[in-house]
């Protein structure tokens, strides 16, 4: 009788403790690594992992992505492209532990992050500006601050408006996106709330933006600059042979393209910088690409692209042309 519920005891025993096990590996599965863990198979150089980056900068990180899995060939990085909005969000949510954007975390963004036990860490790796843009037939192509901000405030709707001399009329403005950088800087910049005016709309991409801009006489385009900064690049050389950018003046004497050496001089009145965010909990593939990214190859790719370093020193040079 004794032994009897002695074989009983020892069957209940060992389910008891293959059910715990069960309940601990569910768990250890389920969890977000909050203690730091890092996975064995992941370093600074190896792994597989998805990245998002804000679209404005796909020529760019296509470059930087192609250039570092060509160095650390057991690296495997999968960038999504897409709205700022969208990417902010999904760092968020954890969807992705990277992301690059053109703003730093909201300090509420921060709050809810640190409340769930991590802490982002945001690196400034490039100057940016956005660059505005019209068909090759529109001969309008200087425009003042002032006027592109009562643009959008729906004060100027035709191009005679701004030149009496144009034979344009209304202006057809395009964003790339209705949650994208671009939307959301000039909001900002110019303290808009509200809907913009019904001469104001979104498409998809700067890519699109730049397809209506080259079959529309009177559209005036919003882009980021990277998608026309690299003039050795064929997309951006094919893009400059169907669009004209707009020389923009913060007064009458001081107009000037979104080009290289004004972004980093701050004359152009459109800049804005690019971070590379992080909410890895231990130094994996995705800190490794950072520091990569902010590193000296990556920063010449950035110089190379047309956009301006953030952490490379810079020399400006004056070319007289006359």
């Amino acid at each position: 009788m004794n032994k009897s519920i002695l074989h009983i005891n020892s069957n209940i025993t060992a389910w008891v403790y293959l059910i715990f096990c069960l309940i601990l590996s569910l768990c250890f599965s389920n969890c977000r690594n909050p203690m730091g863990v890092q996975p064995l198979d992941e370093t600074p150089t190896r792994g597989n992992i998805r990245i998002c980056v804000d679209e404005s900068f796909k020529l760019l990180f296509d470059t930087q992505l192609y250039t570092f899995q060509s160095l650390y060939i057991n690296a495997k990085i999968k960038a999504d492209y897409k709205p700022e909005k969208e990417v902010i969000q999904d760092l968020i949510n954890d969807s992705v532990q990277n992301v690059v954007c053109t703003r730093d975390l909201t300090q509420s963004e921060k709050d809810f992050l640190f409340s769930q036990k991590y802490v982002v860490r945001s690196t400034k790796v490039a100057h940016d500006a956005i660059a505005l843009i019209i068909n090759p037939e529109n001969p309008d192509s200087l425009l003042l601050v002032q006027q592109f901000e009562d643009i959008l405030k729906g004060k100027l709707k035709t191009w005679k408006e701004i030149n009496p001399k144009s034979s344009e009329n209304a202006i057809n403005v395009v964003f790339d996106n209705n949650k994208s950088a671009n939307v959301r800087y000039f909001r900002d910049k110019f303290s808009l709330t509200g809907n913009f005016p019904s001469n104001c709309f979104a498409v998809n991409s700067n890519e699109e933006v730049m397809n209506y801009v080259k079959k529309n006489r009177n559209a005036l385009g919003i882009i980021s600059v990277n998608w026309i900064s690299d003039t050795r690049d064929s997309t951006s050389e094919h893009f400059l042979k169907s669009i004209k950018v707009v020389e923009v003046g913060k007064d009458d004497a001081t107009y000037c393209k979104p080009y290289q050496g004004y972004i980093a001089e701050g004359s152009y009145p459109f800049c804005r910088d690019v971070y590379m965010l992080g909410r890895e909990t231990f130094s994996g593939l995705g800190s490794g690409f950072i520091s990569f990214v902010a590193g000296d190859k990556g920063q010449r790719i950035i110089l190379k692209s047309g956009l301006v370093p953030a952490t490379m020193p810079i020399r400006l040079i004056e070319i007289n042309r006359e």
